[in-house]
């Protein structure tokens, strides 16, 4: 079996699901969309605002807004107008639900890298080509790890440090300085963060994605072949990796936004 074929994870999809998909990057297939994205990512704005940075109207900024509203990554809240000659009144602001950007990424990713039996070629191409213009207007964003299964699943962890230990969380231990992806009790035989199971490392020069395992007693396995201790593996974009065996450890699947490497920020 290939590491092609190990990272293929065969699931049905009912027509309802795969329906609620094609609606999903309908609303993400639009450029002027992934824009309004951009122009609120930090800080809120009323319509108006939103559509002179977008170059316009103001009922088309409103209809897309709606549409992204519809699938979950914008909201909005009362605030205030800017000051005028007039004094200020109440206008709707939007801005991103927390967490919006990772939830895109994550969506997108789980689709695409686990392989899952898209049918339709027609949708298939549809997503790659939502997932390549979301990384393009959204270049820089990190990769991600995503828990799937057990307790945490459908946690996001964005890799922001160079070298981030993964493991189990440490009642009682101070918390740490250094990025960590830190897993709940559940995930039993996944090693303490303190004395890591595993580590992901960025790699200088080229900015790729390195894990090895820290000597764990269940062990790491990426597309299902074991690491042997302090063995450095690079990951690639929808690896799945496995701390120890079975229920009581943790699957995780590794993502670059829009499958692009990220380069090496020195």
């Amino acid at each position: 079996m290939t590491d092609e074929d190990s990272r293929t994870l065969i699931l049905d999809i009912d027509n309802d699901d795969l329906q609620e998909l094609s609606e999903y990057l309908d609303v993400l297939s639009s450029s002027t969309r992934l824009k309004i994205l951009k122009v609120i990512e930090r800080n809120p704005k009323d319509v108006r605002q939103i559509s002179a940075a977008i170059e316009t109207s103001y009922e088309n900024t409103k209809k897309h807004l709606d549409k992204l509203m519809s699938i979950g990554v914008v909201r909005k809240e009362a605030g205030l107008s800017r000051p005028t000659a007039k004094g200020v009144h109440p206008v709707w602001k939007y801005s991103l639900v927390p967490g919006g950007l990772e939830a895109i990424t994550r969506s997108l990713g789980l689709f695409s890298n686990l392989k899952l039996t898209l049918t339709d070629s027609v949708l298939a191409k549809k997503l790659a080509g939502v997932r390549e213009t979301f990384s393009g207007e959204f270049s820089g964003q990190p990769p991600v790890v995503i828990i799937l299964g057990g307790a945490d699943d459908g946690r996001v962890f964005a890799l922001g440090e160079d070298s981030i230990a993964v493991g189990r969380a440490d009642p009682g231990a101070p918390e740490r300085g250094a990025q960590a992806i830190v897993l709940g009790e559940a995930y039993a035989a996944v090693t303490r963060v303190s004395k890591p199971h595993a580590r992901l490392t960025r790699r200088r020069g080229d900015g790729a994605w390195l894990i090895e395992d820290c000597g764990s007693t269940g062990g790491t396995f990426v597309n299902g072949t074991p690491l042997e201790a302090g063995t450095r593996r690079e990951l690639h974009d929808g690896d799945l990796i496995e701390l120890a065996k079975g229920a009581p450890g943790a699957t995780l699947v590794f993502v670059v936004p829009g499958g692009v490497p990220v380069p090496d920020a020195a």
